[in-house]
């Protein structure tokens, strides 16, 4: 099994690594020390104290705060429990005409404004796009990814966290307090 060096994940987040390099790594089996290595190069980039449990994207993590889990951009701004989907504390741009939407499919590509709209997730601390859903109308935000930490701790990682919470989505509670 092959054992990566720190310096070529690094090199591999930063998009650098040379092309047959990026093949061998994937094609190898995972050593065990490769999630630590990434989650140390991404921990070292950020400028906050918490833990990061999981990176969701490049600029998104899930991190370890005062006995929660919660969805941290990289610029330190907090989406809330990471089992509600983050996009609905994000702001949102949403393309849904045919101008706005030109801006992004020129000509021939325009799709049709009656069907579909672009959302564009942006985060409220610092105005990075974090992510970008073209959707049908009336479509809600997707919730592309709802890990269960406790399980890939304790089952992939073999070291369960300290402490252990309900595996369940918890979207449509927030949706539900906000009627009342």
């Amino acid at each position: 099994m092959a054992e990566f060096l720190k310096e070529d994940i690094e090199k591999l987040i930063d998009g650098v690594l040379p092309w047959p390099a990026v093949q061998d790594m994937l094609k190898s089996p995972k050593d065990p020390g490769r999630f630590d290595k990434y989650v140390e190069i991404l921990q070292s980039r950020v400028d906050w104290s918490e833990t990061i449990l999981l990176p969701l994207t490049p600029q998104l993590y899930i991190v370890a705060k005062q006995g929660e889990r919660v969805v941290k951009c990289a610029c330190g701004q907090e989406f809330g429990d990471y089992r509600v989907n983050w996009k609905l504390s994000s702001l949102i741009n949403v393309r849904e005409d045919e101008e706005s939407l030109a801006e992004v499919y020129p000509g021939r590509d325009l799709p049709d404004p009656t069907w579909m709209q672009v959302r564009e997730y942006i985060c409220p601390g610092c105005g990075t796009q974090l992510e970008v859903e073209a959707v049908p109308r009336g479509c809600p935000p997707d919730f592309e990814f709802l890990p269960d930490l406790d399980v890939f701790y304790r089952e992939w990682l073999g070291r369960p966290l300290p402490d252990t919470v309900e595996f369940t989505d918890k979207t449509l509670e927030l949706i539900a307090e906000w009627s009342k």
